[in-house]
């Protein structure tokens, strides 16, 4: 009698032990979100995930091979892989749209992006846009592309694209064009790039900057006819408070050199500080995707 009577007891405590759990699940799931799995958010969220690469020179001369030069075959090797492997290049101006105007991203979407507007970019890089079909963006440093548009010379070492190298490429429909600045790419001195300095008076430094910046899309007006809306922080240097500037400026995009993915949702704060992968010599733009777990 003793064992059976312990038994029930042992019986009643699981019991009431089970119902007691049952009502406290029941108190805190009807009072929470329902589970979604990660794949069904990413999609309600539409979130696109977007590699952005990051170019300057590409010249023939090995010798001057390295960080921030390449060759056009090293090039070529790019956009073969990209056109390999599915993924369409966008431009800045198609983000816009996408988080403006509801059109669509392509499922893979890949950014190339080329710093300072250098005139091998028309010579070498251009042209290879054009056999495969990928746009890219040009970020140009007003101050040289004047320099060399009043006075032509076409070295692939040293020379900058001129206004009328500009226009022929944004006709293609391959290239866009953003504001690198108009005078203040250094990195010497008293200033990194268009970066405030500590202690420095901000109303000064924000009429600085907006002369500075409103030159050259000035420029972009008269020479190219376009209403630029990207800007390329000079160096990847920025401050805090300064997306909120430019943006009152009239961009909807700044690209930085901070080297991670980006997440572009319907918001439009996601494009800003959009980070890029640099691409040196001597490896492979397959070699950055698998680096970074990109394939």
């Amino acid at each position: 009698m003793y064992r059976i009577i312990k038994t029930d007891k042992k019986i009643i405590t699981t019991v009431t032990a089970a119902v007691i759990l049952v009502v406290c699940m029941f108190i805190v799931f009807s009072h929470s979100e329902p589970y979604k799995p990660a794949a069904m958010v990413q999609k309600a969220e539409k979130t696109v995930i977007l590699p952005v690469i990051m170019y300057h020179s590409v010249l023939k001369d090995t010798a001057m091979h390295g960080e921030y030069v390449i060759s056009p075959a090293e090039l070529e090797k790019d956009l073969k892989f990209i056109d390999d492997h599915g993924y369409t290049c966008v431009t800045p101006e198609d983000l816009i749209a996408y988080t403006n105007n509801n059109l669509e991203l392509p499922k893979k979407p890949i950014m190339l992006t080329f710093d300072d507007g250098y005139y091998n970019n028309y010579l070498y890089v251009y042209p290879l846009l054009k056999k495969y079909g990928c746009k890219a963006v040009i970020s140009v440093i007003g101050t040289y592309t004047q320099q060399y548009s009043d006075n032509p010379e076409e070295n692939a070492y040293y020379s900058h694209c001129t206004w009328d190298n500009l226009k022929e490429m944004l006709n293609s429909g391959l290239v866009e064009v953003a504001n690198h600045s108009y005078n203040m790419h250094k990195s010497g001195g008293e200033r990194l790039g268009t970066k405030i300095n500590s202690g420095e008076d901000q109303e000064k430094y924000k009429d600085m900057l907006r002369d500075d910046i409103t030159a050259l899309q000035e420029s972009f007006e008269e020479n190219l006819n376009i209403e630029n809306r990207t800007f390329v922080y000079p160096f990847g240097a920025y401050d805090d408070s300064e997306d909120d500037f430019i943006a009152s400026l009239g961009f909807k995009c700044t690209i930085t050199c901070n080297e991670k993915l980006n997440y572009i949702t319907k918001s439009p704060e996601s494009l800003f500080r959009l980070g890029r992968f640099i691409r040196p010599s001597g490896t492979s733009l397959e070699d950055i995707f698998q680096t970074n777990n990109l394939c």
